[in-house]
């Protein structure tokens, strides 16, 4: 598989220094370390870091900006960091409210920034954390105990990051992003693998005419492998198994989030939310707010996932927030 890189092993430390040489305005790396920072924080407020393996651009430094994240940890490609690496982050963005981390449910990550939690902890910084677990597909899979956490994670970020530019304690941050936690839900659909750089092979096997229902953003395996259907089929399968999660009443508002793995078109993400948006109104759900595009990706993966985040009055007024950063701006409404 032919990939636009220069030496495997340097494809991580080579993607910070680009990010931040594109865009010195917004980020600095901190040296000798894969963490990527606000250029310029914001003083007393909680400082929201999240991160994980690489390969899943933009998230998570895509996601550093004002209301969003402070800071983002990289390991290497579909590699928990290291929790030398999350210390960093905590220390570098700890203005003395406090730091929320936020954490997909992965083992290995889960396990390195509660590490990173504990020692920071021990060091006089109070740190508090969220465990986001969005996919309906699968318990107990290759990488997790439990359910999975994938393309949710971005609304668990623009929740915490308005809340803690609202100037809340650490303890409400914390609720903020629970309270996303408990109302999110995801599915994805994979066509084709990712190949990991250097490593010769694809993510997994999947046959010409098939395509898995349920796939992990690391490429892990999903609920079933089935033929190619059409979008709208698709879309059918990933509503059927993520609106039940959700318990929807007639007239619950929801955010909803069609993503790309990779090297989906944004033709094929727009005709997969057309028929996504006529089944969800049909179950009486009012759509509030719809985002397509790449928002956590594994690497050049082809397929999709869709997100549905039901709302509360809460949700409702910490998405609204203005954020700005690279892969997600808000602007504030005017009065």
């Amino acid at each position: 598989m032919k990939k636009i890189i220069n030496e495997p092993n340097d494809v991580v430390t080579q993607m910070l220094d680009g990010m931040v040489k594109a865009h010195p305005e917004r980020l600095k790396r901190l040296e000798n370390t894969t963490v990527l920072v606000k250029k310029e924080l914001t003083p007393d407020k909680v400082g929201v870091v999240s991160g994980g393996g690489s390969g899943h651009e933009p998230a998570h430094a895509g996601y550093i900006g004002d209301g969003m994240l402070d800071a983002a940890v990289s390991g290497e490609v579909f590699t928990s960091p290291t929790p030398d690496q999350v210390l960093a982050a905590i220390k570098a963005v700890d203005q003395g409210k406090g730091v929320l981390l936020v954490i997909k449910n992965y083992t290995g990550d889960v396990m390195n920034f509660e590490m990173a939690a504990e020692i920071a902890e021990d060091e006089g910084i109070e740190v508090a954390q969220v465990v986001v677990n969005d996919d309906v597909a699968v318990e107990d899979s290759t990488h997790t105990t439990g359910r999975r956490g994938v393309a949710g994670t971005l609304f668990v970020h623009k929740a915490a990051g308005a809340a803690a530019a609202q100037g809340s304690s650490l303890n409400e941050v914390k609720n903020a992003a629970e309270s996303v936690i408990q109302n999110i839900k995801s599915i994805g659909i994979a066509l084709y693998p990712a190949e990991v750089p250097g490593s010769g092979n694809p993510g997994f096997e999947i046959g010409e005419n098939e395509m898995e229902l349920g796939i992990g953003i690391h490429g892990e395996p999903g609920m079933e492998t089935t033929e190619v259907s059409s979008a709208n089929d698709i879309a059918e399968r990933l509503v059927d198994q993520v609106l039940p999660e959700l318990n929807l009443k007639n007239g619950d508002e929801v955010t909803v989030m069609v993503n790309g793995l990779g090297a989906t078109p944004l033709m094929e993400l727009y005709i997969l939310s057309n028929h996504i948006h006529d089944l969800i109104r049909e179950k009486g759900a009012v759509i509030s707010d719809t985002h397509v595009g790449n928002f956590m990706t594994a690497l050049e993966m082809t397929g999709a996932s869709l997100t549905v985040l039901k709302h509360n009055e809460e949700i409702k007024s910490l998405l609204k927030q203005p954020c700005n950063t690279l892969a997600l701006n808000i602007q504030k409404e005017e009065a």
